[in-house]
């Protein structure tokens, strides 16, 4: 029998100590000045072979040669004791391949009739807002800001003064790059940092969020106490979770090797359960005042991981078509096929295809999870911090 799947809540998870001029040295080594290409494809032609190399080994060793029948709590602990090292590496590893299939705004989402891909995207992050009361001149944190999608629609949705905080600092660049060719720099900035340590003083913000970020925390409860601590009183905390649902049972095999999966392809140490997400809210101090999984509203004309599952018949535009193509097995397995070409003639870096073969196989967990209500990564919480 498996070990029992963890519910690591305590605040105390050992912290990985933070050096930002080791982070930076690195990323620049194997980034270069793609920061400044369009992304995507353009991106991935011209990183540094060697620190690619090291980004590889330095990710992928978390999990080669570890089937999920041979898991471990050991194991997941290994994972939760490198998170950030982790996350940074997945992140090194995966933003342009993300960029190339997916867009700015790296999250799912619900789909309303009629409705296309991109503005679905830009509605879910709508939502949140709506939700939360954003409003004009709030100071808001945006946690794991990815290259910046979300903050820059809800700057323009709200006009409130938002901060990114991400601990990539390639993603860091290409947010701001993005953030200055929209003109929204003197409302949107960003800042290096790990969230479970954030440098922020105690009450800095009227509002944080998070947007299927902060799955990527060794602990729920390490992470919503720091959000805690950097909110003012009164505050409020939005966010979609990844979460396993309740259905969801670690002794199965067949439920394992799909978290697994998950969890190897999207760069998570720890993913938890709705249960231990919305006990780790309240132990963390918050008031807890709503909470739904959005990916299981009956209602709605088609699934959240109709893209992934490359199902046509929900496309709305053209751009919908183009864009799900590169989601479908089909035209995965043509640009896999590809990059492997590039891999063995040289123009392409050791580690790409890899990558995007881990990214495949993500997906479809993510599908097999959806389907069978296993997982959810659209789990909302709305928290308040008290006023006293």
């Amino acid at each position: 029998m498996a070990p029992s799947a963890p519910s690591i809540n305590s605040a105390t998870t050992a912290l990985e100590k933070e050096d930002h001029a080791r982070d930076a040295a690195f990323a620049k080594a194997l980034h270069g000045n793609t920061a400044d290409a369009k992304g995507g494809i353009s991106s991935m032609l011209n990183k540094d072979r060697k620190a690619q190399n090291a980004a590889v080994d330095e990710y992928f060793k978390h999990w080669d040669n570890k089937p999920a029948e041979d898991e471990t709590e050991d194991t997941r602990e290994a994972r939760r004791s490198e998170y950030a090292t982790l996350t940074k590496h997945y992140y090194n590893l995966a933003t342009d391949l993300y960029e190339y299939g997916w867009g700015a705004s790296f999250h799912f989402c619900r789909f309303a009739y009629g409705e296309p891909f991109r503005q679905a995207i830009a509605r879910h992050e709508h939502y949140l807002a709506h939700t939360m009361g954003v409003r004009e001149g709030m100071k808001v944190l945006d946690v794991g800001c990815g290259v910046g999608g979300p903050a820059r629609e809800i700057v323009k949705f709200t006009g409130a003064n938002v901060v990114g905080l991400n601990n990539n600092d390639y993603q860091i660049e290409r947010a701001t790059r993005y953030a200055a060719k929209e003109g929204l720099s003197h409302k949107l900035s960003f800042v290096k940092g790990d969230f479970m340590q954030m440098s922020f003083p105690d009450n800095t913000f009227d509002a944080v969020y998070a947007i299927e970020a902060t799955v990527h925390a060794p602990s729920l409860e390490g992470i919503y106490t720091e959000i805690f601590r950097v909110l003012k009183p009164g505050g409020v905390f939005g966010v979609y979770e990844w979460l396993m649902t309740e259905n969801y049972d670690n002794d199965n095999p067949h439920h394992r090797k799909i978290r697994l999966g998950i969890e190897q392809g999207d760069g998570i140490s720890n993913m938890e359960k709705v249960s231990v997400a919305l006990d780790a809210i309240r132990a963390a101090g918050f008031n807890l005042e709503f909470h739904e999984d959005m990916a299981d509203r009956e209602e709605d004309p088609a699934p959240w991981y109709w893209p992934l599952d490359g199902n046509f018949k929900y496309c709305n535009t053209i751009g919908d078509v183009l864009t799900i193509a590169r989601m479908t097995k089909w035209g995965r397995g043509t640009i896999h096929k590809l990059l492997a070409v590039g891999e063995t003639i040289g123009i392409i870096p050791r580690g790409v295809q890899k990558t995007a073969d881990s990214l495949a196989e993500a997906a479809d967990c993510l599908v097999a999870g959806g389907k069978e209500k296993l997982f959810t990564p659209m789990y909302l919480i709305k928290a308040v911090k008290p006023e006293k």
